[in-house]
């Protein structure tokens, strides 16, 4: 039942995109002003809870804006506020966020604590998906530089199966990952910058 809805969500995204007009549409002022609201000036959010949309692949934010849009991934925040946003529109607001810088990362560092996160996130090979920057790449998401407790929250999420309409293999790759080497991890990857080794030293 959920490969089919796996399926499901990524047949309709595939269609809503495909159907887009291959010319950029304009961003209403107001709708910028609206995503700015919780994701911050810029796409670089300042609210606990809240990810940043700055520098995220393209295709992960069409993805994710058509997916809310279509309540397959339920955001209650979110509810209601894609309603009449065309394929167009998500397309203009991916490459706007895409095309953004990401904002200096937290320069607080425990040397141990980001060591340890950073052995881990070796060990589970998060690099394979991610990339070994961590800047994701197409449908797979930025983790460098992420808030993070929302980095947190997300694989919390994915570990207790309440991520709805989201990537079901992240499920499997944080199985049996304790919560304390779930915040290691994101202590880590929040204060990774595009020119930040990523192996641990």
């Amino acid at each position: 039942m959920q490969m089919l809805s796996v399926v499901r969500m990524f047949v309709l995204v595939g269609a809503a995109l495909a159907a887009a007009p291959s010319a950029m549409a304009q961003i209403a002022p107001q709708r910028l002003a609206l995503c700015a609201g919780c994701h911050g000036a810029e796409g670089n959010s300042t609210l606990k809870g809240i990810p940043s949309l700055a520098a995220q692949p393209k295709l992960f934010l069409e993805n994710q804006l058509v997916l809310i849009r279509e309540g397959v991934r339920d955001i209650a925040s979110m509810k209601g506020m894609l309603d009449g946003v065309t394929d167009a529109e998500v397309t203009a607001l991916a490459q706007y966020y895409a095309d953004k810088s990401l904002a200096a990362v937290p320069t607080d560092r425990d040397a141990e604590v980001f060591a340890r996160g950073g052995k881990l996130a070796e060990g589970m090979r998060c690099g394979i998906c991610h990339l070994p920057t961590y800047l994701g790449r197409e449908q797979i998401p930025r983790l460098a530089g992420q808030r993070e407790d929302y980095l947190l929250h997300s694989m919390q999420q994915f570990k207790n199966n309440q991520a709805v309409g989201r990537d079901s293999n992240m499920a499997a790759s944080v199985y049996g990952v304790s919560d304390q080497e779930l915040q290691d991890i994101s202590y880590y990857l929040a204060r990774l910058t595009p020119t930040s080794p990523t192996r641990a030293p």
